[in-house]
């Protein structure tokens, strides 16, 4: 198997990962490239994992995010509910 075709099945490995999972990666790559001991070649692919690990991490957030909804109580005390807003 050639370097890209690892690289490439390796990158494949994230769409089947769990939010915790990619972050608790993400959060080892981090350290790695944070401890600045890796060499040039392994720091960009450590780099370039830890970019796809967070677009899947951002992925998941969304996915939750759009299944959440607010409970509200109207005046009248009927209960509805609506979609949650996290800026508002």
């Amino acid at each position: 198997m050639s370097d890209k075709t690892a690289d490439h099945a390796k990158n494949d490995d994230i769409k089947g990962f769990s939010f915790e999972q990619a972050m608790g990666e993400l959060e080892q790559i981090v350290r790695k490239l944070e401890e600045g001991k890796a060499p040039l070649e392994d720091a960009i692919h450590l780099y370039e994992r830890g970019s796809k690990l967070q677009a899947h991490c951002d992925a998941k957030l969304r996915q939750a995010e759009a299944k959440v909804e607010k409970i509200t109580l109207s005046p009248e005390g009927k209960v509805a509910t609506e979609s949650f807003d996290a800026q508002g």
